[in-house]
C-alpha cells in the first residue's frame, strides 16, 4: 500500500493506494472497479498517458515527472475517454473524481509517495 501527499498544498491525496508496475497490473488498472472511495488511488509506473476504456467510473489523473512534480492533470476523465500523452511523465496517479479540485492540486505541485503497511484485523 502507498500514501501520496501533495507537499505543496499540505494535503493527503491517497491514504490507501495500490501500485501497478507490471504489464498485467498496468493493463488492468481500474478496469472492473465500480467505486473508488475517497482516499483510494492507483499509481501506475512507468506511465505517461492513460485511457479509460472499459471503465465504469470517472477518475482524476495526475501526471508526474521524475522529480515528483505534477506536470499534467485530467479532471473527471469519463469512461471510454483517452488522456493526453506527457512525454516527461514517469508515473500517473488515478484518483476518485473530484479529488484534485477539492484539494486545489495544480501543475507544479510537489508530491511525496511513501510505502505504508496495511493493517491486519
Amino acid at each position: 500500500m502507498i500514501r501520496v501527499e501533495n507537499v505543496t498544498r499540505g494535503i493527503v491525496l491517497v491514504q490507501r493506494g495500490r501500485v501497478a508496475d507490471n504489464p498485467w497490473t498496468r493493463l488492468k488498472g481500474l478496469i472492473g472497479v465500480k467505486e473508488l472511495a475517497p482516499g483510494d488511488g492507483l499509481l501506475i509506473r512507468p506511465c505517461n498517458g492513460v485511457h479509460c476504456m472499459f471503465m465504469s467510473i470517472p477518475i482524476d489523473v495526475l501526471y508526474v515527472d521524475r522529480d515528483d512534480r505534477v506536470i499534467g492533470l485530467d479532471h473527471a476523465m469519463r469512461p471510454w475517454s483517452v488522456g493526453r500523452i506527457y512525454a516527461q511523465a514517469r508515473y500517473v496517479i488515478e484518483l476518485p473524481a473530484g479529488t484534485l479540485a477539492a484539494g486545489g492540486t495544480e501543475i507544479g505541485d510537489r508530491l511525496r509517495v511513501s510505502q505504508v503497511e496495511s493493517s491486519r484485523r
